[in-house]
């Protein structure tokens, strides 16, 4: 079994679920962080006071799924959230020794 984790864009998201949902990917998390990278935060106005924020928000998936979908996950993952744009975002991929599921003990990739 492997992690994936990426950062992407948050406009990016529903493409990048209804991708990943076709494939029979059967849970994954996500929330919305904060970063900064080479893309620089632009310029916002908040009642009527232009600011320039500090940092660019982002959402962050987590999957952890079978060896077998780890090579589509990314490949939908990479079609669906790039842009051609600084910002795009990063893709990381962790081995997880096992899982369990809490409701009934299943264990491995049953418990997925």
């Amino acid at each position: 079994m492997k992690k994936i984790e990426a950062i992407i864009r948050t406009s990016r998201f529903d493409q990048i679920h209804a991708c990943v949902a076709a494939l029979g990917v059967k849970f994954l998390t996500f929330y919305e962080v904060k970063g900064m990278g080479l893309e620089h935060a632009r310029q916002q106005t908040y009642r009527g006071v232009a600011y320039e924020p500090a940092y660019i928000p982002r959402t962050k998936l987590e999957i952890v799924t079978v060896e077998e979908l780890v090579d589509p996950v990314i490949k939908c993952i990479l079609t669906e959230g790039k842009t051609g744009e600084i910002g795009d975002g990063k893709i990381f991929v962790y081995d997880v020794l096992d899982a369990y599921r809490i409701r009934n003990t299943d264990t491995g990739e049953n418990a997925l």
